[in-house]
């Protein structure tokens, strides 16, 4: 999992306690957690006591990265391991790291129902980094006929230039098997 350097400054000022002191980094965790699930509590540190005395420019920006990487490590299923591994690269202490991990822990599997819930797209393959291929992708949108059910089902695919030509050559090379069969 790879966050971005914004989320890592962000991250840093959560972990340093010149800007968010012991007594409120898990109060700011459990607020993080807290507003990834519920709407509601989206806000909840802009107007609550615990963070009384905290500036609230740092805390805004601690609150976000927290946030960032809560949902980025429930995404890709991170464990306590790779996140005390970025954790320690944004100077946290051991002790925050395990508040951390700890509340993480707990509140992972309610974020992961949460993101499984948001949209519909199909399962797919992820590397480990991504790149800039500076080339066109084209969305392609089949409607199939499944044996034994009535209504057609939707299949949808990304593919380059050069893996929708070879698309439609192995469609034409069916297409004519196909006629060849129904001539004979």
């Amino acid at each position: 999992m790879e966050v971005g350097t914004t989320v890592l400054e962000n991250l840093s000022l959560a972990g340093d306690t010149a800007h968010i002191p012991d007594k409120c980094f898990d109060q700011l965790v459990k607020a993080a957690c807290r507003g990834v699930l519920s709407e509601v509590d989206r806000n909840a540190i802009a107007d609550d006591p615990a963070f009384k005395g905290v500036d609230k420019a740092a805390l805004k920006a601690a609150h976000s990265g927290i946030v960032a990487l809560l949902v980025e490590a429930a995404k890709h299923d991170v464990d306590a391991d790779g996140i005390s591994h970025i954790l320690e690269e944004c100077k946290f202490s051991p002790e925050r790291i395990k508040g951390f991990n700890d509340i993480f822990t707990v509140q992972k599997p309610s974020m992961q129902i949460l993101l499984g819930s948001i949209g519909n797209s199909r399962p797919h393959i992820r590397a480990n980094h991504m790149e800039r291929i500076n080339e066109a992708v084209y969305l392609i949108s089949l409607k199939t006929e499944v044996p034994g059910q009535d209504e057609l089902q939707e299949v949808q695919f990304t593919c380059s230039l050069e893996q929708l030509q070879d698309l439609v050559g192995k469609l034409k090379d069916a297409t004519k098997c196909l006629e060849k069969l129904a001539q004979t």
